[in-house]
């Protein structure tokens, strides 16, 4: 029986949700139920009746749906798959620099862990962190992480005065850099660029990026746009989805070299054991889960 044969009857007989990154393995985006960006994805999980969701993504992920669906059971086929940016900031760290901005509000980016979301007032992603920052009253202070780059990208936006950036990055969208950029423009003279506002050669380099897109805002551009060629800077997964959305555009990376090894690590062979054998569960201790989820709650409906 062919693997992907095998997915769909065990998923049926878990009654299991697929919900897949838009960062994942071409395979593995092509057999989920739902692919898409971090929001996209903990909309569709609560939305969800099927009693198991299989989150084929990150940890970070992972937790968040089961932050946001307690009573259900949350699969992350490889606990390997794990991130570096959510990494940047451990929840001790977050407590020292809310002691010294008090009264400050605490806007934490999806990628994090759930137990400095639990310590956090604002969850945000990619897609909607200006909107939630720009929702602050104007003369509160804000503590935006962990990304900076994101960061710096919602303060120009925002026209805050009053943002202090955690000091972290993603490795992938971080060596993405103007020479980069510049070097991509003069080799396409007449390709578009759009870029994530993770990258390095995002907010930096903003006279040379027609558009600063979240992954979700990249899906939707890829649909609609009518430019033959499009320089896409963020990970290489996405690529996948944006060309079978839209196969008479031409979407090229940036760099060859924007792939995240952990959005890499899950496989069909993973995302098969993990159904039948129910491997991993995710769970998050219920004193975290509760103060998570009234920050995710807020990015939810922002």
């Amino acid at each position: 029986m062919p693997i992907e044969e095998e997915i769909r009857r065990l998923k049926e007989e878990r009654r299991a949700l697929l919900l897949a990154h838009n960062y994942q393995r071409p395979e593995v985006q092509d057999i989920a139920d739902f692919v898409g960006d971090s929001l996209y994805l903990s909309r569709k999980a609560m939305e969800a009746t099927e009693p198991v969701l299989l989150f084929a993504g990150v940890r970070f992920m992972a937790e968040t749906a089961k932050i946001l669906n307690p009573e259900k059971t949350v699969l992350l086929p490889d606990l390997k798959a794990g991130c570096a940016l959510a990494d940047s900031i451990t929840v001790e760290q977050l407590r020292t620099w809310k002691a010294e901005h008090p009264g400050a509000a605490v806007v934490s980016y999806i990628n994090t862990s759930a137990d400095v979301k639990a310590e956090s007032d604002y969850c945000c992603t990619s897609s909607n962190a200006v909107k939630v920052v720009g929702g602050l009253p104007p003369e509160q202070e804000v503590l935006f992480l962990p990304d900076m780059f994101l960061g710096e990208w919602v303060r120009q936006r925002t026209g805050r005065k009053n943002i202090h950036l955690w000091a972290g990055d993603c490795p992938v969208h971080a060596k993405l850099r103007p020479e980069d950029l510049q070097k991509a423009r003069a080799e396409h003279p007449g390709a578009e660029v759009i870029a994530h506002p993770e990258c390095g050669c995002g907010s930096a380099t903003l006279p040379h990026v027609d558009r600063i897109l979240s992954t979700d805002g990249m899906i939707r551009y890829a649909e609609e746009t009518r430019a033959p060629e499009t320089l896409v800077a963020t990970e290489i997964g996405i690529l996948h989805r944006m060309r079978r959305m839209n196969p008479g555009a031409r979407f090229l990376p940036l760099s060859e070299g924007a792939v995240c090894p952990f959005m890499k690590e899950i496989d069909l062979e993973d995302i098969r054991r993990s159904l039948a054998e129910n491997r991993y569960v995710i769970e998050v201790p219920a004193d975290i889960a509760s103060r998570a989820r009234r920050a995710l709650d807020r990015m939810v409906a922002a």
